[in-house]
């Protein structure tokens, strides 16, 4: 069984490629990254728990519905608190860039109280924990619950992976990078991208400029080296983006171990939507752990689920095993399947 625990809130969209100074209306949606990454998981036949707090009213019950809807394991989510957060996101197109904009202040999960969450039976019977860098930069209380989870499925033995998903919206670079390293000492596999491990490790790779997504191999092999030098991951992996403009991307990704490297061919995407797609990269990676894939097969296969849900609207991935399969075994012509 896989747990992971996180956010999940409400997501207002202006219709196409509306901004918000336009918007009459909204498409509204569920997700948040730990959310993402436990639905994903259940689309491939994996058992999923996600714990959060959720407001007692009808968005949190829409909320839980929509987890339920894609068998996700809601047992232990907690209904306290006022409201659920939301986010609005304004979908780029061309050289616009896709932008967010926060309302989560004072939302259920960032006043949740983590004495309400009894880990040891939450975990049991689990064999994997993830959890992302969103979470511990909610509130204090968030970053104590997040902590007190971590600890626990250490103690247990699972394995636990952490997303970094830097949120400058949430928190500064010099806290992120506190918070984030006295918990990186549980953490057995590490997702990020470059982005991340820049701002918050001070991790780089020479030569690659972020903003226009210049990609080499060699240096990022550096980076996985250099963070497992610093932490003693027992393996790296990182989504590998060339971002020529908001509608089309240069799509590939590493995934390092026991000092070797391991890379998925890269791919052209016209975007859909990418809002997720790091989550859904994440869970090919857990996928393929908990599968005992060897990591060239762990790797091409997070990097076709991450290339699959740039075709989808929302943020949860619900691509199934057999359309992830085809994918990398070649099938991605796009033609119709009759």
């Amino acid at each position: 069984m896989f747990v992971s625990f996180g956010e999940i809130m409400l997501r207002l969209s202006p219709p196409g490629h509306e901004r918000l100074l336009q918007a009459r209306s909204f498409d509204a949606a569920f997700g948040g990254g730990e959310a993402n990454v436990a639905v994903s998981l259940a689309q491939f036949g994996i058992t999923s728990r996600f714990v959060t707090a959720l407001p007692p009213n009808d968005l949190g019950q829409a909320a839980l519905n929509a987890l339920r809807g894609w068998g996700v394991d809601t047992s232990h989510i907690l209904r306290n608190g006022d409201r659920l957060g939301i986010y609005f996101l304004e979908h780029g197109a061309s050289q616009r860039p896709s932008t967010v904009t926060y309302d989560r202040k004072g939302s259920s999960i960032g006043e949740i109280d983590p004495s309400a969450l009894d880990w040891e039976q939450i975990l049991a019977g689990a064999k994997w924990f993830h959890f992302t860098g969103i979470t511990p930069a909610l509130s204090p209380n968030a970053e104590t619950a997040c902590r007190d989870a971590v600890e626990a499925a250490k103690r247990l033995g699972l394995t636990v992976s952490c997303d970094l998903n830097y949120r400058r919206k949430l928190w500064s670079k010099e806290r992120a990078g506190r918070v984030m390293s006295s918990l990186m000492g549980a953490v057995d596999v590490l997702l990020a991208n470059e982005e991340d491990c820049q701002s918050v490790f001070g991790i780089a790779g020479e030569g690659s400029d972020v903003e226009a997504g210049q990609i080499d191999r060699r240096r990022y092999e550096q980076v996985a080296q250099k963070l497992t030098d610093r932490f003693d991951f027992q393996s790296v992996a990182i989504s590998l983006r060339e971002s020529y403009s908001a509608s089309r991307n240069g799509w590939s990704a590493m995934f390092y171990g026991s000092g070797s490297s391991f890379f998925s061919d890269p791919v052209d995407i016209d975007i859909v939507d990418r809002v997720g797609s790091g989550d859904a990269f994440a869970a090919g990676i857990i996928y393929g752990y908990l599968r005992g894939m060897p990591p060239q097969e762990i790797v091409d296969f997070a990097a076709a689920a991450g290339c699959l849900k740039h075709s989808m609207p929302g943020d949860f991935n619900i691509a199934s095993l057999a359309e992830v399969q085809a994918l990398v075994a070649g099938g991605g012509s796009g033609r119709v399947q009759r």
